[in-house]
């Protein structure tokens, strides 16, 4: 029998191992020396297939938590993501890196999702980006058990709280996971939760005894204003002229109000586009790929515009009227300065806000 001190000796001598392999991913993939706090940690409870609940900053790195541990234990893990945007940018940044990655949505043609269930069925792929409402299909279910999927990542998870600020009712069918695959753990990652917020997320997902990380919200290097408003066109004008050139989210309540205050930037000489649900999808599609590509600077969105975003050097953001919450704000004013490099947030207020 081991003493109690040879038992520490081999946890210690296993921690470091783990922590060895972990640091030979990073530099493989990503030219990384370290990491952020507590990655090591979310990193560790996913390579220990212990359900985690992870919550972190906009640029705090939660993404590196799911994508280290699969690539380590050398195996296939599913990402839930909501959006097609986001799946296509996060797998497109992966291959360019020489990370094994593939998507399955509704964007793709037969031959394209043929092709990608034949390269996963090959081990191919360390991770597979799905939505929620095609993940629990019997086609992909199949899949995922043919794969002997060990892994879920639930990205975006405040979606599944009734409580989070961008509640999604087909998030609530990922409890099912665990019926499913009972033996299989859960990790979710989101940037914003509050402890009702987080416990509704533990219940919903019916994660066991979960390890559950909150790391620190102190943004240094964002700069936050908050100003009546007066004119606000002009207002809005003026914090942009600050960042000429750059990039800039400018959050508003309605969709006029995006049209409206778009068209007058475009008027000042600013490089601006609206963005909103009543749009085409072809059309916001559009409006992102032109902002992803520094063809436009600034795009005015509700706040349907967010989680698609994949830019880091996003040097302001603007609320043209209060968010619908904290949490909202928090989320929305993250988006800044992802790079670590200055950033302003500007808040422009009124009492006719508060009664809308």
């Amino acid at each position: 029998m081991k003493s109690v001190e040879e038992a520490a000796g081999g946890a210690r001598d296993a921690s470091t191992r783990a922590s060895d392999a972990v640091l030979a991913v990073l530099r493989r993939f990503w030219g990384f020396e370290g990491l952020r706090p507590l990655q090591l940690e979310a990193i560790q409870a996913g390579l220990d297939r212990r359900d985690s609940l992870v919550v972190m900053p906009t640029g705090g790195g939660k993404s590196l938590c799911y994508q280290v541990p699969p690539a380590v234990a050398g195996r296939t893990d599913v990402v839930v993501s909501p959006l097609i945007a986001l799946m296509k940018d996060q797998v497109d940044a992966l291959r360019l890196s020489g990370y094994p990655a593939a998507a399955l949505h509704s964007g793709m043609d037969q031959m394209e999702v043929r092709d990608a269930e034949r390269e996963l069925a090959g081990g191919r792929h360390h991770l597979i980006f799905v939505a929620p409402e095609r993940l629990l299909t019997p086609r992909f279910l199949d899949l995922a058990a043919r794969l002997n999927v060990s892994s879920f990542a639930i990205d975006e998870a405040h979606c599944i709280s009734q409580w989070g600020h961008d509640f999604r009712p087909e998030y609530r069918r990922l409890a099912e996971l665990k019926t499913r695959f009972p033996g299989a753990s859960i990790h979710a990652y989101t940037a914003t939760a509050t402890e009702r917020v987080r416990g509704d997320i533990v219940d919903q997902l019916g994660l066991k005894d979960p390890a559950v990380l909150v790391g620190s919200f102190d943004r240094p290097n964002l700069l936050y204003r908050v100003r009546p408003k007066l004119d606000v066109n002009a207002q809005i004008a003026a914090t942009i002229r600050r960042h000429k050139g750059e990039a800039s989210i400018v959050y508003s309540i309605s969709r006029n109000d995006t049209e409206r205050i778009a068209a007058y930037l475009a008027s000042e000489g600013v490089r601006a586009a609206a963005y909103h649900a009543g749009m085409e999808a072809d059309e916001r599609r559009r409006t992102q790929d032109r902002f992803a590509a520094e063809e436009i600077d600034v795009v005015v969105a509700t706040v349907a515009f967010g989680m698609g975003i994949d830019r880091r050097d996003i040097r302001c953001v603007i609320h043209a009227a209060l968010p619908k919450s904290i949490e909202a704000y928090q989320q929305e004013t993250g988006r800044a300065g992802r790079d670590g490099l200055p950033a302003e947030c500007v808040l422009f207020y009124s009492a006719a806000d508060v009664i809308r």
